[in-house]
């Protein structure tokens, strides 16, 4: 566990292959690009992180309708390497990119939505503005006591 430096050569590997066998923007090479960010992100190197979740965010804006839940995804994995790059404007921006299309396209209480709001109120709570903070994360916390049992760990994380 933990071998990020293997992973991100299986990662690359693979991408090679990928970028030989389909057309530029076939989603298959986003999620690829994805894969490689995370490993990137997991080893702390946030610059790098960010440019291949760029790239496979790329692909997803021409792969798929605007608004498949794929780009919440990569909305989301953008805007947590800005948070942990200290850029929360930026994180704020693409965090609040997520939670439109998720809630134009998911059930008022679903778990996304929460996670949405969670990441928003994190980063109120970083740039001082703590009333925006707590609203956001009353409405996390909310959704999480709807949806899950009393005694689910991600209830005791909205707190």
């Amino acid at each position: 566990m933990g071998d990020y430096s293997k992973a991100l050569e299986f990662y690359e590997k693979a991408h090679k292959i990928y970028e030989k066998a389909v057309p530029p923007n076939q989603f298959d090479l986003a999620i690829s690009f994805n894969n490689i960010g995370l490993v990137y992100y997991n080893m702390g190197d946030y610059a790098r992180a960010l440019e291949f979740y760029e790239k496979a965010h790329q692909i997803y804006e021409k792969a798929v309708p605007p608004n498949q839940l794929d780009l919440t995804i990569s909305f989301n994995n953008i805007g947590l390497v800005y948070y942990n790059m200290g850029d929360y404007a930026r994180a704020l921006e693409f965090y609040e990119k997520a939670n439109k299309i998720n809630q134009q396209t998911l059930p008022a209480n679903h778990p996304h939505i929460a996670a949405d709001y969670n990441n928003i109120g994190l980063v109120y709570n970083m740039i001082g503005e703590y009333s925006k903070a707590l609203e956001f994360s009353v409405k996390d916390l909310e959704i999480m006591r709807k949806t899950l049992p009393s005694n689910h760990p991600d209830i005791a994380m909205s707190y």
